[in-house]
């Protein structure tokens, strides 16, 4: 959002400048634009999970990677939730729960009908294992 108030304050301020100031401002907004282009998707192909027998594996970072594992018996409950952008989308993120205080993975980017089988296929693991404890 603050990008786009810059760009539209960057084009405002060229429209008053000399035609070869206009193309270099017009080339910086582009680079500005393309790059964070490819950070998103790069955020995006960051995320991933991976569903095992006694676990699920929840892969994320684009400079750091980081690797969580739930083991199915843990989990307490699991919400699908869509924010407002999400829904502009078509998106929604599958949230888990456990007790651990510091435990936050989520799963953002699903098609809703992927977020409810993996809740529901989650569920039903979760209270599976927890009877076996």
């Amino acid at each position: 959002m603050l990008a786009a108030v810059a760009e539209g304050g960057a084009v405002a301020a060229a429209a008053k400048l000399a035609p070869p100031a206009r193309v270099a401002i017009a080339a910086a907004v582009a680079l500005v634009f393309a790059s964070s282009l490819v950070f998103v998707h790069r955020r995006y192909r960051a995320w991933g999970y991976r569903e095992r027998d006694e676990d699920l594996l929840v892969c994320r970072g684009v400079l750091l990677r980081r690797l969580s594992v739930v083991p199915y018996g843990r989990m307490q409950f699991v919400e699908v939730t869509a924010g407002a952008v999400e829904r502009v989308f078509g998106l929604s993120t599958v949230k888990l729960h456990t007790a651990a205080a510091r435990s936050d993975a989520r799963i953002p980017g699903l098609e809703p009908a992927e977020a409810t089988r993996l809740r529901d296929g989650l569920a039903a693991l979760g209270e599976a294992k927890a009877a076996g404890l």
